[in-house]
């Protein structure tokens, strides 16, 4: 039930009585409580003879004089009275009984948002009513509800102490409780999807009928798997792998859904699987392959039934018809089959494709089948009388996928190919007509499958870019997006009950999925594509991030909210970077321009143009009088920043320019490009000092530490190299990294360098030793842009996976446990998991402390799990998720870690 406006009202009424507060107060209160074990906070707080006591403990704390005392006793009772009436308020509240984050309440909660999100005593009130719940359980929703609204403001939470809070009937979606202590927590009926719990603390934890959009991951293929399928039951799932790229495996595996245990290994293809099916009574399996057969497995004795020959080329899609006395399957050789499948005969060959058929699917009553092809055309086949139907154009480039939703009215197609990008969509067919009902965007490379739900309106579909998007074949609109893979996603499926989602991807990896977990909150920040550069403001509390989407960002860099968006460029923006003052940001773009910003006002004060292609790189020089831009014109050009006028063009480079730099005296300008060079520049005369050759490839990104005596160079040869400033000679090669280094930088103190490469991960290097420190993972794409925060605690990082990560660069002791018996526990986890090292030096540091991305990514590096419990509202254990996270699980009685 939707609140009145008198509701809405009153509640904000309420929680604006806190404002005068004094927000100190709320912590003590909490552990007053804790020590004395009290279940009936307002009864306690009603009784004048606690509260006399609860004055007496807290004026003990402090060391104050008579007169003081005096005073501070005022203020005291006057803060504990107005504590004890807005609990009193609330308690007869909606807002202190029903679920604030369903759907319906949406409105009422971004009206109070509004009111709160800068009201800093407040928002502390709003934790007081989260922590009470460890404490009196008629606090339990609406402490809930305070929840969500922190959330939702993006409110710090992390490093905080939430032990023992109990959560029920809310969304968490994209919580960030980065190194929280939660142990003892219960949640019941929370959508914890997209949560942050790196490095956090979960003993003897609670948590029940979760829903989470990300379930567990099966491993195990040695290729790309290419096709899965469930079984008719929902109990297991069929995987087929290999691929001539991504290592050879022609194996069939079994898993378990519930456990994502591995039942059973089938072998006996001779190439890569491409399809596969289940009869309808669930004891067949089919399987088609590049070696050209098709093979029926008997799935309950684990044996080969028979092998089925009659394609001279790669069998692309196997189907059995809704009776299961047919087996339809599509080949590279043009052809369809039809197989009685008690003969093991073909019952008939279709020809009517030009190219490979890549899907072939039946309707649901059986009497059509629907073929896929590289001739970019569908094409309608009458089953009983071995005729084409119908023909469908639309298609520019190849068919890959096809699926009859389940009244057989519509049909969905995906298109798009390695070689052709003009197609990369997805299309609705009315079955009846051929007329095409929809033309479903949101993918940005090739669309590879696509696979309705059974009895809903949801249509998912998955591609080359990494994604699966779950669409409402009703209004063509796209629901959501579940991104976790790391390479091409080839195939999905659902379960017949329609609960959950499976997708295999190039990576080797098969992912389930509560799809319709994470769904409420679909509207994040964030870029739409690649975040091609990042750079922090020198105060450090403010993030720039520049994307292939042409714009420009500005996060708070505690909260990840979004302060502003800088529209001007028509182009890629491939550079940011703010003066020494941080009042100014330069961008530059593949538009051929450079803009200057005025931040504070979030305004263009200069388009600089001057350059005739592509500008890659922008920097001020210390002293911000002026900015140097590097471009595909092969020059390096300097402006005035106050005029926006051009000072000098610096000429050399014979190919693009990909990376400019200023020493930190300003002097001296060094520049990278794709010539394999680095050149130093005198600034001032505006000529060549030197040239450093060593890389054997485009170089990609240059830094200048801060005491200006080295340079670091990173290049497409996945090396980086440190030079002499001086000299020019090379002082060492970093190596670690196998593909393309896109971007380094120095720590402010010099000591540490950080590299992000193609190979998606970020190394920290020790730059007097020349040894690498670290390795930083997470990112789903190329990392195309890093950069430290002034006082040097954190790294920033932009990829090609759309998203931005801030990470912890610095060794932090962990909240402690109040329980010493948790305390044990923790002592157990650093024995166990660290014999040889510290436990800071072991997991606390470099764990993204911030994701800013559209999609929700769950994330547990470096948690601690002990005991407890973890169950989705499937029955499904989440252990098995937290370790692949990178959580670290310890069973009782053991000193063995489960990862």
């Amino acid at each position: 039930m939707i609140c009145s406006l008198k509701q809405k009202k009153d509640i904000w009424e309420f929680l604006a009585l806190s404002k005068d507060i004094d927000e100190e107060i709320f912590s003590i209160i909490i552990e007053i409580f804790r020590k004395e074990k009290i279940q009936d906070c307002l009864g306690y707080l009603f009784n004048q003879e606690n509260q006399k006591n609860l004055e007496i403990v807290i004026l003990q704390i402090e060391n104050l004089s008579l007169a003081d005392k005096e005073k501070k006793l005022k203020v005291l009772r006057n803060n504990i009275k107005k504590i004890t009436n807005i609990i009193s308020l609330l308690k007869d509240h909606d807002f202190y009984k029903n679920d604030f984050s369903a759907e319906g309440k949406f409105l009422i909660r971004q009206d109070l948002i509004k009111k709160i999100q800068d009201e800093k005593k407040i928002i502390e009130f709003l934790k007081f009513l989260v922590r009470l719940t460890a404490i009196d359980e008629k606090f339990i929703q609406c402490g809930s509800n305070s929840l969500i609204l922190l959330v939702e403001m993006k409110v710090i939470l992390y490093k905080q102490s939430f032990e023992n809070i109990r959560i029920k009937n809310t969304d968490l979606i994209g919580a960030n409780f980065f190194k929280c202590n939660l142990n003892g927590s219960q949640f019941n009926n929370v959508d914890i999807s997209g949560i942050n719990i790196n490095g956090a603390q979960l003993f003897n934890c609670k948590w029940e009928n979760l829903k989470i959009n990300q379930l567990h991951k099966l491993e195990g293929h040695q290729g790309s798997v290419n096709s899965i399928c469930f079984s008719p039951d929902g109990s297991k799932l069929a995987s087929g792998g290999g691929s001539p790229y991504s290592g050879r495996d022609d194996s069939i595996r079994l898993w378990e859904v519930n456990t994502g245990r591995q039942l059973l290994q089938l072998d006996g293809h001779r190439d890569y699987i491409k399809s596969m099916c289940f009869s309808p009574d669930g004891i067949t399996l089919a399987s088609g392959s590049a070696d050209k057969s098709i093979c029926l497995w008997d799935v309950q004795t684990e044996k080969l039934k028979t092998k089925l020959y009659g394609h001279t080329s790669c069998v692309h899609s196997v189907c059995f018809s809704s009776d299961g006395n047919t087996l339809a399957s599509g080949s590279a050789d043009k052809s369809i089959c039809l197989w009685d499948i008690q003969t093991e005969q073909i019952k008939t060959k279709f020809i009517g494709h030009t190219s490979c058929i890549r899907s072939i699917c039946f309707s649901p009553d059986g009497t059509t089948l629907a073929s896929g092809s590289d001739d970019k055309t569908i094409l309608f086949w009458d089953v009983k009388t071995k005729k084409k139907k119908m023909k469908l154009n639309g298609h520019k480039s190849c068919v890959n996928s096809l699926c009859f939703s389940t009244d057989g009215i519509t049909l969905a197609s995906c298109s798009g190919s390695f070689s052709n990008s003009k197609d990369q969509c997805i299309r609705l067919w009315d079955v009846k007509t051929g007329q095409q009902k929809f033309k479903l965007d949101g993918h940005c490379m090739e669309v590879l499958s696509v696979c309705f739900c059974l009895g809903s309106h949801t249509l998912a579909s998955c591609s080359a870019d990494k994604s699966i998007c779950l669409w409402d074949i009703k209004t063509g609109e796209q629901i959501s997006k579940l991104v976790g893979h790391s390479d091409y996603v080839y195939t999905l499926c659902f379960s017949p009950d329609g609960t959950k989602l499976a997708s295999g991807s190039g990576d080797k990896s098969i992912r389930l999925w509560d799809y319709k977990a994470g769904q409420q909150r679909f509207y994040q920040d964030g870029h739409s594509k690649s975040v091609q550069s990042v750079c922090f403001s020198p105060d450090g509390s403010t993030l720039a991030t520049g994307g292939y989407d042409s714009s420009i960002l500005l996060w708070d860099i505690n909260s990840g909210k979004q302060k502003s968006k800088l529209n001007g460029h028509s182009g890629i923006v491939y550079s940011v970077c703010f003066s020494i003052n941080g009042i100014i940001l330069a961008s530059c773009s593949s538009d051929s321009y450079i803009c200057v910003w005025d931040v504070k006002k979030g305004q263009q004060k200069f388009k600089l143009n001057g350059h005739s292609s592509w500008v890659y790189s922008v920097c001020f020089s210390p002293d911000g009088t002026k900015i140097a831009s590097g471009s595909s014109d092969k020059s390096i050009r300097l402006w005035d920043v106050k005029t926006g006028q051009q000072i000098s063009k610096l000429l050399g480079h014979s190919q693009n320019v990909y990376s400019v730099f200023f020493s930190p005296n300003g002097t001296i300008l060094a520049s990278g490009s794709d010539d394999k060079t680095i050149r130093l520049w005198d600034v001032k005369k505006g000529q060549q000092q030197l040239q450093l050759d060593g890389h054997y490839s485009s170089v990609k990104s240059i830094c200048i530490s801060p005491d200006g005596t080295k340079l670091a160079s990173g290049s497409g040869d996945k090396s980086i190299c440190l030079w002499d400033i001086k000299t020019g000679q090379q002082i060492s090669k970093l190596v670690g990294h196998s593909d393309y280094v896109r971007s380094v930088c120095f720590s402010p103190d010099g000591t540490q360098l950080a590299s992000g490469s193609d190979d998606n991960s970020i190394r920290l290097w020790d730059v007097q030793q020349g040894q690498q420190k670290a390795k930083l993972e997470g990112h789903n794409g190329c990392v195309l842009s890093v950069s430290f925060s002034p006082d040097g605690t954190q790294l920033a990082s932009g990829s090609d996976d759309k998203s931005i990560r801030l990470w912890d660069c610095i060794k932090q002791q962990q909240i402690q446990p109040s329980d010493k018996s948790q305390t044990d526990i923790v002592a157990q986890f650093k024995t166990s998991l660290f014999p040889n090292l510290s436990y800071e030096e072991g997991v606390s540091s470099n764990i993204t402390i911030l994701l800013i991305y559209k999609y929700p990514i769950f994330q547990a590096f470096g948690s601690l799990i002990f005991n407890g419990e973890f169950i989705t509202h499937q029955g499904i254990d989440l252990k098995q998720l937290l370790s692949q996270s990178g959580g670290y699980v310890l069973q009782p009685q053991q000193k063995t870690i489960l990862i």
